[in-house]
């Protein structure tokens, strides 16, 4: 049956790869596109998806609740998949308020909006399905047991707890009034389109640069990585063939060290005989993160028993494909970085 998908937060990173995902092994289906094309929302990501009579692209905050009912009324949308969120752990420290107007408050206009032109309408084939993030379950130390569905939410910083918070609202959506709703926890995403702000691409970009690569505190808080088009093929399963109100963690059991995932950049890198050589010696000890957690790791036990998930390459492979990607596409991060 074809379906009418609104796809918030579309420009960004993991929007931008799941539009493509999505257009490639659904083409029956509508895919509206929603952005509002903040800083990290990059509109030339979807060029490409443009050229596709099943896709459109609406310049759209969520917060707007004006503009977004006609949206639902013209498209007639029957599912979303919501991935728009201030998202940089960093700039939640510094501006915490933005992330509270656009992870909560976001989240529960467009739900509230949902829910009415769904139950108006009577549609039956509806479904929200919620973008969240390991860090809602808090940090783990070295010993402990990977984060599952039931670890409690324990959220360090003001982006963990404004995503901690949006979760909450949508399982109320669910409970309360019967909507339709999906959730899914993820570990650290990369690849293709990552905004250069975040961990991998600062790593790339300031080694072809031949700038000092940042190492927080010690070098030694571990992060789960994940793969944008593993976490893709994840949240397709959950869409078709996840149960209603569940939450699913999805990751691929691939802890390092922030210092050890560097040094692996950097020697893929110096391997790909491009004139630069040693690029370890970029490596800078900085002052540590306000409230640093030490190590993610997600359970993703559940989403493999109950959906089949799996990893399409391994961490190794994926890596080396992302670094390869931004060698490739100097045009697309230079564009971005002026």
């Amino acid at each position: 049956m074809k379906n009418n998908i609104l796809i918030t937060g579309a420009a960004g990173f993991i929007g931008t790869n799941f539009i493509y995902h999505w257009l490639k092994n659904n083409p029956e289906d509508n895919i509206i596109g929603l952005d509002a094309l903040t800083y990290a929302g990059v509109e030339k990501n979807l060029d490409l998806a443009k050229k596709s009579s099943n896709f459109k692209f609406i310049k759209c905050n969520i917060n707007d609740n004006e503009q977004l009912p006609e949206i639902f009324n013209i498209n007639c949308i029957n599912k979303v998949v919501h991935f728009a969120a201030e998202s940089h752990v960093d700039r939640s420290i510094q501006d915490p308020e933005l992330f509270l107007k656009t992870n909560i408050l976001g989240t529960f206009n467009l739900l509230n909006i949902a829910k009415k032109f769904w139950k108006e309408n009577k549609i039956q084939d509806h479904h929200f399905h919620h973008i969240s993030t390991d860090e809602v379950y808090g940090d783990l130390s070295l010993n402990d047991a990977t984060f599952t569905e039931k670890n409690q939410y324990l959220p360090n910083s003001p982006y963990a707890a404004s995503k901690a918070s949006s979760d909450h609202i949508v399982r109320a959506f669910n409970k309360t009034y019967s909507i339709k709703t999906t959730i899914s926890n993820c570990s650290n995403n990369y690849g293709p389109f990552q905004f250069p702000e975040k961990l991998i691409p600062v790593i790339i970009l300031n080694i072809l640069d031949q700038k000092e690569i940042p190492i927080y505190g010690d070098g030694l808080n571990i992060r789960d990585w994940l793969h944008v088009s593993d976490h893709c093929n994840a949240i397709e399963l959950i869409i078709k063939n996840g149960s209603d109100g569940e939450t699913y963690n999805i990751g691929t059991n691939n802890e390092v060290t922030n210092i050890d995932l560097v040094n692996k950049i950097c020697e893929i890198i110096d391997n790909q005989k491009i004139g630069i050589e040693n690029s370890k010696k970029l490596i800078s000890y900085v002052n540590d993160r306000l409230g640093h957690d030490r190590r993610y790791a997600i359970n993703s036990s559940k989403i493999k028993k109950d959906l089949g998930f799996k990893a399409i390459k391994t961490f190794d492979e994926s890596l080396e494909d992302t670094v390869k990607w931004y060698l490739d596409n100097k045009k697309w991060y230079t564009d971005i970085i002026k």
